[in-house]
């Protein structure tokens, strides 16, 4: 009987738990298992008439290519689009864009509201092509080395100290390898 009265406290104390671990992980370093892959293979029609789509192919291409994955409906994405006008003026590299389950009108607005830092955007209207890359969410950025595998990935919005510390760094030494 007494272990009846107790097992309301104990549910709680171990729901605590759980939550009080929860909150020292970083949400930032999701796993994946893509880094050091070749790009998966896809080939996404453009969002619009004003752009080129995206494919697998265009990211096998020498060079240092970035691809970021965002939705009008991002707030993120939003808050990121600064910085990633200043990865497009970087010499040497190709900035592409996945648009994730958007409505085409509405990614347009955003772009024509704060500027098309994309070479070419696929759209990716239902998500396959994104699953496949193992995004979890939006914003997320990958870096593409010169014979096309995933070097890097970047959950969430990129701070300022997240190209100046992690992003430039980083194109630097894969271009200095190129």
């Amino acid at each position: 009987m007494r272990l009846k009265s107790l097992l309301p406290l104990l549910v709680f104390v171990a729901l605590a738990a759980v939550l009080w671990i929860g909150l020292g992980l970083k949400p930032r370093e999701v796993p994946t298992v893509m880094i050091g892959r070749a790009v998966p293979e896809f080939d996404l029609p453009p969002l619009d008439a004003k752009t080129q789509g995206l494919a697998s192919a265009t990211l096998r291409a020498p060079g240092v290519k970035i691809v970021n994955v965002f939705a009008s409906w991002c707030v993120p994405c939003r808050v990121e689009h600064p910085q990633l006008s200043a990865l497009k003026n970087i010499p040497g590299i190709m900035l592409y864009g996945i648009n994730y389950k958007d409505n085409v009108a509405d990614a347009r607005a955003f772009l024509d509201s704060l500027g098309d830092p994309f070479a070419a955007i696929g759209y990716d209207r239902g998500g396959r092509v994104s699953i496949d890359w193992g995004v979890y969410g939006v914003p997320e950025t990958y870096v593409i080395d010169g014979s096309g595998k995933i070097v890097y990935r970047h959950v969430g919005p990129i701070s300022d100290d997240d190209l100046n510390d992690k992003f430039k760094p980083l194109i630097d030494r894969l271009r200095e390898g190129a």
